[in-house]
């Protein structure tokens, strides 16, 4: 579904990804764990297409698709969805029908049938007890006023509507009491499917021990110093990143001199 090879990326001219190999095949749930400043967001809006991250070289195919030549809107409509760690306000806009926009710009670039307001209206409830959101909320503006946990719990929501074929989750789990962690967690879980694939981007193991990835990737500095499966997440949350630093910094690990 998505394949990465040798992906470097810029930020006003600083270098962040120093050279990117990722294979995520349908029905997989991969984790991308790493200390602040490692270029875990980055990635996330790399592939996104978000404006001001510079690709300067390597390559992104997704479902055959060269990603990186691909317009950020095109990128959605082809089915790869990105939700915020801080997803923004939208006052004036209510949330079922910022819904419906999406939903029905996606479904019209398929050559699906667009919904009405009613139509939509029943597709909205039926999405709303997948994900267990209370339906007002759907009737407030976009994150105007909402917990950190309503704010998480509607990105899944766009997630139920939407149906992307890859979802980016960048840190679901920042900001979460245990309670809210473990919905937003099942109601993701709910979601998968042997057709979607999902990257999930955290700092910590915890949000791991309810959406169990196939394969956890290190990523500092830029680069992905090591990949394992689940018990890679254990082994950071029992020892940190220094030792994956010392990896990618070979001279940290070197005595000053004399």
């Amino acid at each position: 579904m998505l394949e990465i090879r040798n992906l470097h990326a810029s930020v006003n001219d600083t270098p962040i990804l120093r050279g990117i190999n990722l294979t995520i095949q349908p029905g997989e749930v991969h984790a991308v764990m790493g200390p602040n400043g490692s270029g875990k967001s980055t990635l996330a809006f790399v592939l996104a297409g978000r404006p001001g991250y510079e690709v300067t070289s390597g390559s992104a195919l997704y479902q055959g698709q060269d990603l990186l030549e691909m317009m950020p809107e095109d990128r959605a409509r082809a089915g790869l969805f990105l939700s915020f760690q801080h997803p923004v306000e939208v006052p004036g806009v209510r949330l079922d029908q910022f819904l419906r926009a999406g939903f029905n710009a996606v479904s019209k670039s398929r050559g699906l049938e667009e919904l009405d307001p009613l139509k939509f209206d029943r597709l909205l409830r039926r999405r709303v007890k997948t994900v267990n959101v209370d339906p007002q909320m759907t009737r407030r503006s976009v994150n105007e006023g909402f917990s950190g946990g309503e704010k998480k719990r509607n990105e899944v929501l766009q997630m139920a509507v939407l149906e992307p074929a890859l979802a980016i989750l960048d840190e679901p789990d920042s900001g979460l009491d245990v309670d809210a962690l473990r919905s937003v967690a099942q109601s993701i879980n709910d979601l998968r499917t042997p057709e979607n694939a999902l990257l999930l981007v955290t700092h910590y193991q915890r949000i791991l021990n309810y959406v169990v990835p196939d394969r956890v990737h290190v990523l500092v500095n830029g680069r992905i110093v090591k990949s394992g499966g689940k018990d890679l997440a254990l082994d950071i949350e029992a020892n940190g990143y220094d030792g994956y630093e010392e990896a990618a910094n070979p001279t940290l690990a070197q005595p000053a001199s004399p």
